[in-house]
This record gives structure tokens, sequence and C-alpha cells, in this order.
């Protein structure tokens, strides 16, 4: 323990032991119903679309907040309708979470501090302007969901800026929704910040006093239970930092004049800090129980008697239906370890879509398996009501239950022979290529490319002449060969834009591509897609993540006619563009039914097939992406190592079918790479291309420490951003780059895809790229 970390958490002991002679706590009654927190796109992306209004300049702040509250208000009486008992009141965000705390705590990044208006403030640490860098971008966790990484510098101001948390509760308050505020924690929001002069943990001190007043400020206000979200005490944590949360909760709870506390912990089993979060004067404690089933780990923590448990057993990150028999065996082995017991989704149901309603193209023999939001609100209430007053009281719903499990479990398309047969007769060769300096020769001559190869990640902007063209094919407004043109024009305008602009390596733009999963398992045996089962990415970033509830099999080829033609546009070398098992498995719910290593064995298979078929049409380039490798790692160490070799094979087993001398690129991108930097190098791809831009650089060194000599396309500008870098900023990005890649493995590209911006800052960020990578040549 530093001597910095042991006087923070001297103090805090000291503070702790101070407070508990004068504590008060104000009256609060154990729930017996809710979720731990809840989405806010809208369930049409109505938050969406009036949020870039207001970014466009077409609405003013105003009518942005009427949509917004227009949202939480029909989202609370929604869920008061259904019966919860304790409803979650701020977990509302225009962006990100993480970023309304940083907000809350006056933690912003001084480059934001000259913008006046507070809501312009806040976008441009989330996005950046023309003159603004943003705050970095990483994954929440192990999902799929995005958060500002905040930054906690020397000069650090911490303040309390709880207006908006405040208005939001009053709100609720005033619709009489029994309202629990929700903030993220102050050991996760400091464990998730970037420090610059030492660890940001050590600003906790400061901190812990401004949170004891948030929790008085919302006492006052009328809140009987503040939960705060400390999902980072189920990582790896040490010794220290678990007396450290003792320490922080022992005073937090110590607080005068206090609502009851709930501490949420999910996405994983919390071990020792369960028994630090216990032994503290907080009166409740959230735990997932999808992660946590070893029940014995809980039962025996006898701190727990005397407090709220709040038993996460109605999966909040998946879609399949709730096995309400095992939940409610769960929860009635855990009435013996609390005063009371609550019924709770695991985590926020911001990870799924808001309702199975609009869902009617779904096979109805699937749709039967199948819980999205407010079907899982549904299964909690139904939970709480027999945890209370018996089973009885809900025969028909377990009835109904019970025969959707059944035939789920029967149905033939969750075992496909023919797939299994293929996969069982591969042998270790499937994974192997020559080695990379051997192919390094046979691509470089049939390639012929310069020093730093300029090209692009994949996607080129979704202009509203391709959004149109696909509508009009859904509706039948056009037939199949009319939206084929359209597609095919799109096409060779993107080709002939990157010939006019230089670059070296061309890619077909993706067109033809609503997402570069949904594409994929649209085309694919084993996956269903939904009509609006939207879900936030970050932002205004909403993906439709397609359900993987069968075996895997490709029917035909998915991509080939598409990058033919792009390629018969052209001399220079088109990439055949393709997303990795990873991936699809990421950002797609998948089947709880067998591991994820079967699944991305089946659909590495179906990758497999595809980068053959383009070889064999004459592509020279595959580039095939992962940019969720990182996404999926397990939070604790231990359980890491099984989870990169399953996904670095999956991978190597996609793209060892093709010829030495056809170059296999991948994309990564927006996580914390460090941890798997080894797993990279393991996939052996000839080039890789990563998120380097907002983090300046840093991958590089991650990379030499591990020896990596394959190409590498560090990003020189990021895409998420509207702002158009300029020649010199590029070129100084290069120069970066270069003091840790020699320029013959160095590509130059941007962080990521096009898809999301617009053509003509696309086109000038592009003639900037290709200007930066001539001058440095």
């Amino acid at each position: 323990m530093s001597l910095g970390f042991r006087v923070l958490v001297g103090r805090l002991a000291s503070r702790t032991q101070h407070w508990r002679n004068i504590v008060t706590v104000s009256h609060y009654t154990p729930f017996t119903a809710t979720v731990l927190g809840l989405p806010r796109v809208g369930p049409q992306r109505e938050l969406k679309r009036a949020t870039e209004s207001y970014w466009a300049g077409r609405i003013d702040a105003g009518q942005l907040h009427a949509v917004a509250r227009d949202l939480r208000r029909t989202q609370l009486a929604e869920l008061q309708a259904a019966g919860l008992d304790s409803i979650p009141v701020g977990t509302f965000s225009y962006y990100d979470q993480v970023l309304d705390t940083a907000a809350l705590l006056g933690a912003l990044p001084p480059r934001v501090a000259g913008i006046a208006d507070p809501l312009d403030r806040y976008f441009a640490a989330a996005r950046g302007t023309d003159t603004v860098e943003p705050l970095e971008m990483t994954k929440w966790f192990d999902t799929n969901y995005h958060y500002l990484v905040p930054e906690i510098c020397p000069d650090t101001a911490f303040s309390l800026h709880p207006e908006q948390l405040l208005e939001q509760l009053r709100e609720a308050l005033a619709a009489e929704v029994p309202a629990r505020p929700v903030v993220v924690g102050p050991i996760t929001f400091l464990k998730l910040a970037k420090a610059s002069g030492g660890s940001a943990l050590d600003r906790l001190g400061e901190l812990v006093p401004l949170y004891g007043e948030l929790l008085r400020l919302l006492a006052a206000a009328g809140a009987e239970w503040v939960q705060l979200d400390e999902p980072v005490v189920v990582t790896d944590l040490t010794d220290d930092e678990i007396e450290l949360i003792g320490n922080t909760y022992a005073e937090l709870s110590a607080a005068k004049d206090r609502p009851a506390i709930l501490v949420a912990t999910y996405f994983g089993k919390p071990g020792a800090a369960l028994t630090a979060l216990a032994g503290t004067e907080i009166e409740g404690i959230a735990l997932d129980f999808t992660a946590v089933t070893e029940l014995s780990e809980v039962v025996a923590v006898p701190a727990l008697a005397g407090k709220l448990l709040v038993a996460g057993v109605v999966d909040g990150r998946n879609v399949w239906r709730a096995d309400l028999d095992r939940a409610l065996a769960t929860l009635g082995t855990l009435l013996g370890s609390a005063t009371t017991v609550a019924v709770s989704s695991s985590c926020s149901l911001l990870h799924v879509p808001y309702t199975l309603d609009t869902e009617t193209g779904l096979d109805a023999q699937l749709r039967s398996w199948l819980a999205f939001g407010a079907e899982k609100v549904a299964e909690v209430r139904l939970l709480a009501t027999a945890l209370n007053e018996g089973t009885e009281t809900i025969t028909t719903e377990l009835g109904t239950v019970r025969a959707a499990l059944a035939s789920r479990r029967a149905d033939i398309r969750l075992d496909d022979p023919k797939v299994r047969a293929r996969l069982a007769a591969l042998g270790p060769d499937a994974l192997r290529r020559a080695p990379a300096e051997q192919r390094r020769v046979l691509q470089a001559e049939r390639l012929r490319l310069p020093a730093l190869p300029t090209t692009t990640i994949g996607s080129y902007p979704q202009t509203s002449a391709i959004r149109l063209a696909r509508a009009a094919l859904r509706k039948g407004d056009i037939d199949n060969a009319e939206y084929v043109r359209r597609m095919r024009a799109e096409i060779a305008d993107v080709v002939a834009l990157q010939e006019k602009l230089g670059l070296d390596v061309l890619v077909h733009g993706e067109p033809e591509r609503n997402d570069m999963v949904q594409y994929f398992a649209e085309q694919l045996d084993g996956f269903a897609a939904t009509e609006a089962g939207w879900v936030q990415s970050y932002g205004t970033r909403c993906v439709r993540p397609p359900i993987l509830y069968g075996d895997v099999a490709r029917r035909t080829p998915m991509t080939v006619d598409w990058i033919s033609y792009a390629q018969s546009l052209t001399d220079k070398p088109v990439k055949g563009m393709l997303t990795g098992p990873v991936t699809i498995l990421a950002w797609s719910f998948v089947r709880d039914d067998q591991s994820l290593a079967d699944s991305a064995r089946q659909v590495a298979l179906a990758i497999r097939d595809e980068t053959v078929d383009l070889q064999a049409a004459g592509i020279r380039i595959v580039q095939v992406d992962e940019p969720a490798l990182r996404e999926l790692l397990p939070l604790r160490a231990a359980d890491q190592p099984a989870y990169l070799d399953w996904s670095v094979q999956a991978f190597r087993l996609a793209t060892s079918g093709v010829s030495d001398a056809t170059q296999v690129h991948t994309h990564l991108c927006y996580s914390e790479f460090g941890e798997v930097i080894d797993a990279i190098a393991g996939l052996d791809a000839d080039v890789t291309s990563i998120e380097a831009a907002r983090s300046h650089m840093e991958v590089l060194d991650d990379l030499n420490a591990a020896g990596f000599d394959l190409g590498v396309g560090p990003g020189v500008y990021d895409i998420h951003s509207p702002r158009v870098p300029s020649v010199e900023e590029i070129t100084t990005s290069l120069r970066a780059a270069l003091k840790a890649v020699p320029a013959e493995r160095l590509w130059v590209n941007p962080d990521c895809g096009l898809k999301t911006r617009g053509p003509v800052e696309v086109e000038a960020a592009l003639r900037n790229m290709v200007a930066a990578a001539a001058a440095v040549r």
C-alpha cells in the first residue's frame, strides 16, 4: 500500500468513527420489486432523433428537454402501472451516465470550461467540437455499451452540481412515483477515470464528502432510497481497495440525515468486497444472481442479516425468458440470508430492447422464448408476487413459461448435425497459415503498395438516398433489382471518391449494410432479426442486436457480388469486408444453452467460407473486423485465459482458409487493449487497424512491449467527433506512430468506419489524411 493510500484509508476510517455518533437515517420501507436501471433513447429512438436535431440546429434546447421529459414521464408511469414498488430515476442521460457523474461532481475536462452553455459544454466533452477534443470512449465492463472516460487532473477541483438529478427526482415524486435516485458510486467513478499525476483513487477523500452532501440533498428532496452503482467491485481488487470500499461506505452510511443506501453490484461476483460492504451500515445490497451461481458465497455472509438483499434473478443483459422455477428456488434459498429479499433485474435494462410488442415478424415459436424490457419487468413483478404470496398466485404464468422452455429444448434448429460434423472434422491445420515473414513477401509482390499505405476501415456515410432505398425495398415500393442498381451507384460513387483522393487500398463503402452484425445475421441460419429491438451503444448510436438462437450455417455467399463489383471499377485493391465471430457474438443476443466458444466456432466456420469465396473472386485483401475482442473479456483475471484462447482460435478458424498471398486485415476499436495485447498478436492478422487517436497512440507502446511485429494501422483521427483534423495534426500523429512502428509496417487510416459521419467532413478529413501520409513519406 502506498503512503498516500494508507493515509486515505486511515482518514476515511477515522472520519467514519466520528460520524457514527451522530448518524440519523430517514425512515425507509423495504421494497419488493424493482429494476436497477432503465433505457433512455425511447422505444422508437425519439431521444436519438431529438438530440441529433439539436446538434444540427433544427430544434433548441427547450424542445430537446421537452422530448426527454415526455419519455421519462411515460416510462415512470408504465413502471408504476406494472407494479414496481421502487423505481430508479436519474438513469436518464442525454449521452452517458459516467459523463453525467463527471458533470455532477464538477469533473468535466478544463478544455470545455470556456463553453458557457451547460448543455453544449456537456456535449463538447462527449463529442468534441472544431476546436475541442472529446473525452476518450471505451466499453462499459464486458458489455457493448460505451462510456466516456473521466479525466482527473491535479488541478481538478471537485464540486457538487446536483440540479439535473434533483429535477428528475422532483418530477417523479410529483407523479407519486416511488422514486429511487441512481448515481455511479465514488469507487467505480474513480476506478474508471484516467488520472494524471497519480491514481484517481487518491482523490477519493475529496469525493466522499460530496457524496455525503448529495445524500443529504436527496433526502431533503424526498428520496427514501438512493442507489449507488458500484459494478467495479466485481472486478479483481487489491486488499487495500477492498478495505477502501468498506471504509468509504462506512463513512457514507454514517452520514447525517440521509436516505437508505442501496449499493448495486452487477455483471459478476463481488467476492470479498461483499463482506466489506455488508459490514457497513448501508441498508441494501443488490447482487447479480445470473452471475453469482454459487449461492453459498452469499449465504455465508452473516452481515447480510438485517439488510435488504436485492436479488437480480432476471437477466438484464440477454433476451431469453426467465426460468421462473429456477429463479424462485434461488429466491427461496436467499430468504434465510437477509431480513428482506426484493426481486430485481440483474443490471440496468439499458442493455435490452424496450418491448416484444412491436416484434410481429418474429417466428411465433422463437417469440415465446423471449423477454425484452417490458417483459422482464413483468417477470420481476411475477416473482415478487410468488415470493411474498405463494406460487399458487402465478400458476397460469408458470405453466406458460414451462411450456415455452420445453419447446425451446426440443426445437431441431438448435442442433444441426451437418454443422457439428464439419466442426468435428476440422484438424489443427485449419487454424494455421505460413509464418508472417513468408506471407509478407508474397503479399508485397502481389499488392505493390507504397510506404505508409492509406485506407479506411470499411463503411462510408449512410446517406439519405441509401436509407430511402432500404426503406422502399422494405415497403415493397421497389424490387430487389432496383435496390441493387441503387446500391451499385452508391458503391461507384465511393470508389470514385477514393480514387480522386488518392487512397491506396479501397473499400466499397458498405451501402447495402444496415449494421455490421445484423447484415450477416440476416443471411445466416440460426439468427433472427428484430424490427424495433433498438439498444443504445453510445450517445445517439443505437443498434438492433440480432438473436442467435440455433446452430449457425451460411446459406449462400453474403458479400462476394458487392465486393467484386467494387473491384471491377478500379485497379487498386478493394478490401473484402467481413465481421469476425467474436464481434458477431458480442453484438448479438446469444443462446444460453451452449458455451460461447461453441457458438463462436460455428460463426467462424461460416465466415471462413466467405473468405474463401472472396479470394476465389479475385479479392486480394480480406478484412475480418473484431472490434469487440476486448469486450467479452471476463472481468476476473482467472477466467480470462480460457476466453482469449477460444476467441483467438475462432478468428484463426475464420481467416486461415485463404492463401498466404491474400492479405488478412482486422480492426479493433474503443476498448482498453492492454489486457488483450497478446491475443491481438495471436490473431496473426497481416494488418491490424486499431483505435489510437483519442488515446494519443498509447496502444503502440503496448504492442511493442508484446513483441508485435505485424502490420498496424493506428487510427490517426477520431471519427466519432465532427471536427476535421488538419494535415499538420495528422502528420504529428504519424510521426509519433513512426517512433514506435517502422515505416514498412505502418498503415494510415481513421480510427473507425465512417458510417455516422457526413459526406462533406469525410471528404475533407480523408483529403488531409492522404496529404499527411504523402508529406511523411
